[in-house]
């Protein structure tokens, strides 16, 4: 039995705190409404050397300004110049003058009203833009982090039907492990659930086509107002959560009986649930990251989105895998796990970030190549605004992975290893943040207390939870079929 050690439990309540204290400043820190923006945006214009970003935007509003100015301009001296063409010799032609010159005036007052009155309102909805951005910043640091560590389970779970259904001989002794990972995913869908309860009912701007004006003002979303509902949007993501979590109840559970059984009748019985299981997981990922990922940019939309997403997170499920068993072969548990079974598991990391790149390069090469408005703006804002994470993502989920993991030797040395996994687990959290900061944040993005804080705090909840797991059962199940063949598994 593995017993959570004091030291690991400790350094978990202190994830916990730091993060919670990080998030609340986050929060805390938000503005709170637009003349906290306009003081923002007025020490970000006297800065000097500020970001780029806030430039470009200062810039383009004094260019569009000037132009303004430069038209108004051009009308009153097309005034002064009508003035001048009518000779005044009489009393008629003064009277004649007088009338034709009033009604230029005129029109030139109100030309100049209107574009006061335009520019107030532009300048007035530029700051409640900004306003949902910076407000969206700590809510949007916690759902990535939240769905991430999420679905880090949710991948290990898919991992482990797998390895039931195909009657995997090596696996056998890393069940314990997977099912410790996966005791993760009940915590982490309820305090998803709760966010996404959250921004149904409007406590953040996550999500823009739940606003009822912005589907009012937007044809294309409202086009989309029959799938992207509140009610049927929530319902889908309940059916999803409880539907996995059931599994995963289900087949900790006949596995614990399968110890203590005589027969294999609840091996036989997970063996059914996991290839239903994984029919529903097939259809309901998909769906999910359409729901829950590509949603919040609502004019977008990529035909191998769901794929894609599937590769970050179960690389990143199998990569848990592998630290985590380290981890307890560190400590002498698991001693019928050998480095057969590391090389294994390494093999798989390699794989599957091969796959996340074939999947990743294929969805940008055809909507680059393309070039069809709606499509390529998604990968122009991320290059543009977010070119230092989006070319790191490529780095370390592809390139590190390939140098580092190709080597046979390399697969089978924990301190590589582990270096390795932890540079593909940061890559794959970076690639999260890609797909939902932009669409939420905007140019207002930054990797600060509330993005650390938020990483701090599930990974604090994320171990206390899977190593407390750990604790509740043995960590080599005794009666699995092919239990013998994994503790013997050796090539």
């Amino acid at each position: 039995m593995y017993t959570f050690s004091s030291k690991l439990k400790t350094l978990s309540f202190i994830l916990m705190a730091v993060g919670i204290l990080g998030i609340g400043y986050g929060f805390y820190t938000a503005p709170k409404d637009i003349q906290e923006v306009e003081a923002l945006l007025a020490s970000e214009s006297h800065g000097g050397h500020g970001e780029a970003k806030h430039e470009v935007s200062a810039e383009a509003g004094a260019a569009h300004d000037a132009t303004e100015s430069h038209n108004v301009a051009a009308a009153d001296k097309k005034v002064e110049d009508s003035k001048v063409v009518m000779p005044v010799e009489t009393d008629t032609a003064k009277v004649m003058n007088e009338t034709t010159v009033a009604p230029v005036e005129v029109i030139s007052k109100i030309n100049r009203e209107k574009h006061v009155v335009n520019a107030e309102e532009e300048h007035a909805e530029h700051l409640n833009h900004v306003l949902h951005q910076l407000q969206n910043k700590p809510w949007a640091a916690f759902y990535v982090a939240c769905i991430f560590f999420m679905l880090v389970s949710l991948g290990v779970l898919a991992f482990y039907a797998i390895q039931q259904v195909a009657q995997a001989g090596w696996s056998p002794v890393l069940f314990r492990v997977m099912q410790g990972i996966t005791s993760y995913l009940p915590v982490g869908s309820v305090i998803f659930f709760i966010i996404l309860l959250l921004s149904g009912f409007h406590f953040n701007h996550l999500f823009v086509w739940l606003d009822p004006a912005v589907v009012a003002a937007d044809k294309l979303i409202a086009n989309k107002a029959g799938y992207l509902n509140f009610p049927f949007w929530i319902i889908r993501a309940a059916i999803f959560l409880i539907g996995w979590n059931l599994y995963q109840y289900y087949s900790r559970k006949n596995c614990l009986a399968q110890d203590e059984a005589n027969d294999n009748l609840n091996y036989k019985k997970n063996f059914n649930i996991s290839a239903i299981f994984l029919v529903f997981f097939i259809v309901t990922e998909s769906i999910m990251s359409w729901d829950w990922i590509m949603s919040i940019d609502p004019h977008w939309f990529s035909t191998l989105f769901g794929w894609y997403v599937f590769s970050s997170f179960f690389v990143s499920g199998i990569t848990v895998i592998a630290l985590v068993t380290l981890y307890l072969k560190s400590k002498g548990l698991l001693e019928h796990v050998n480095t057969s079974h590391i090389h294994d598991l390494a093999k798989f990391m390699f794989g599957f970030s091969i796959f996340w790149t074939y999947l990743w390069f294929s969805q940008f090469v055809l909507i680059w190549y393309a070039n069809i408005p709606e499509e390529v703006t998604y990968f122009i804002t991320r290059i543009e605004i977010y070119n230092l994470p989006f070319f790191t993502a490529v780095a370390m989920n592809f390139i590190f992975p390939l140098l580092i993991l190709i080597n046979t030797d390399f697969k089978r040395i924990t301190w590589v290893l582990v270096m390795a996994g932890v540079v593909m687990l940061l890559g794959h959290y970076l690639d999260f943040f890609l797909m939902i900061m932009p669409g939420t944040v905007g140019d207002r993005w930054f990797i600060g207390v509330s993005e650390i804080a938020s990483i701090l705090f599930f990974l604090g909840l994320f171990i206390f939870v899977v190593f407390t797991a750990l604790t509740k059962s043995p960590l080599l199940p005794k009666r699995n079929p092919f239990i013998d063949e994994s503790k013997h598994f050796h090539y």
